[in-house]
């Protein structure tokens, strides 16, 4: 009985390192709002990151959360840099700024290393403009494994589903 216990549990366990390899290597999570502002106005908030206070819901994870910001006031060469208990460890840079796209070099150090690349796109939907928060990187094998148990996109896009909104909040009321 021992024998097929030890034999299924080795068989289950395969199984699930078969299905994490078989995972894309890559990933994305991606999120959009209409937003009742021009383009460049909603931009204007994403490009500068002492900025990001008002709506980021990043920025209410640690009351004591330690900012740097570098580079350039905004936009391309504007960098961020964080450290906190909840938020862990990271810096952004902007490598990417015109009037209808913001492209964004993230690096996590804690709680793990990781490089990924952001976005945010606006494009004109009639009298409204459609943003979208986009992040997208490499997933490796461990991430894949994880990802069995855990919904990546979902917890990620709640994240962004929030920032939006209050970028929305933001924007609009400017």
């Amino acid at each position: 009985m021992l024998k097929i216990v030890a034999v299924v549990g080795v068989l289950a366990l395969s199984g699930l390192l078969v299905a994490a390899a078989l995972r894309p290597p890559t990933f994305r999570v991606e999120r959009s709002m209409l937003i009742n502002a021009p383009p460049e106005a909603v931009l204007a908030h994403v490009s500068d990151f002492k900025a990001w206070r008002a709506w980021s819901p990043y920025e209410t994870l640690d009351a004591d959360l330690q900012r740097t910001y570098g580079g350039a006031e905004r936009g391309v060469g504007a960098t961020y840099a964080w450290a906190g208990r909840k938020a862990g460890t990271g810096r952004m840079r902007i490598v990417s700024a015109t009037s209808r796209e913001v492209g964004i070099a993230l690096d996590f150090e804690k709680p793990f290393e990781a490089s990924n690349a952001a976005a945010f796109t606006a494009e004109p939907a009639g009298e409204a403009t459609r943003v979208t928060w986009a992040m997208s990187g490499p997933a490796p094998y461990v991430s894949r494994l994880m990802g069995l148990v855990f919904n990546i996109d979902k917890m990620i896009g709640r994240d962004f589903e929030t920032g939006l909104s209050n970028l929305k909040s933001v924007a609009e009321r400017n």
